[in-house]
């Protein structure tokens, strides 16, 4: 007589969207607790119950485990962000950016790590930065088929640069958080102007 695996066993890596969220929580939380490099699969398997094997198998290590976690979590959200004119996606986007819970001992525990771990920086650029740079793409393509933007305009690539040059630098030249008054100020003075066209 054929041996057939239960259903139970022949699912049992495969995680819920609850029991995911809860195990990003937990990553994210020992992050907070011990840094990125002290991290261990170990003890994201010991707080999270999930074994170890089925971390490896669905994330591959830690730097995509910690990767997805902080897309899965992150405090703002860039879909859906289409008003109907670059002003008003550029002011939508100040908003939440600026408005986003400012996690600064999940920051501080990655930061670094970022810098020394190329792994890392490769898995947090696939799973944060590609997807937002896709976003604010799709809106500059949207104000070039309104005739806001023109084609040729040079500020264009630079978009991105200049957004996330104001989010880090005000903390650290005005010892202030980069709120969305401040970000919508900023992009009105300096970014709107170098990519409408006048």
């Amino acid at each position: 007589m054929p041996v057939t695996t239960p259903p139970s066993a022949a699912r049992r890596t495969r995680l819920s969207p609850e029991r995911e969220g809860e195990l990003y929580a937990a990553v994210l939380d020992l992050v907070r607790e011990v840094g990125y490099e002290n991290l261990t699969l170990d003890a994201v398997a010991a707080r999270s119950r999930c074994s170890k094997a089925t971390l490896y198998r669905r994330w591959q290590g830690k730097p995509r485990l910690v990767s997805a976690a902080l897309r899965h979590l992150r405090p703002f959200s860039l879909e859906d962000l289409d008003t109907g004119s670059l002003r008003g996606d550029v002011h939508e986007l100040a908003r939440r950016i600026g408005d986003a819970k400012k996690d600064i001992d999940l920051m501080r525990g990655i930061t670094h790590a970022v810098h020394r771990d190329p792994e890392l920086a490769e898995a947090m650029h696939t799973a944060l930065i590609e997807p937002e740079l896709e976003v604010m793409q799709a809106m500059l393509d949207r104000a070039v088929a309104r005739g806001e933007v023109d084609s040729g305009c040079p500020a264009i690539p630079f978009f991105p640069h200049a957004l996330s040059g104001a989010v880090f630098s005000r903390p650290m030249i005005e010892q202030r958080p980069a709120d969305a008054a401040y970000l919508t100020r900023y992009l009105d003075a300096v970014v709107l102007p170098a990519l409408l066209r006048t």
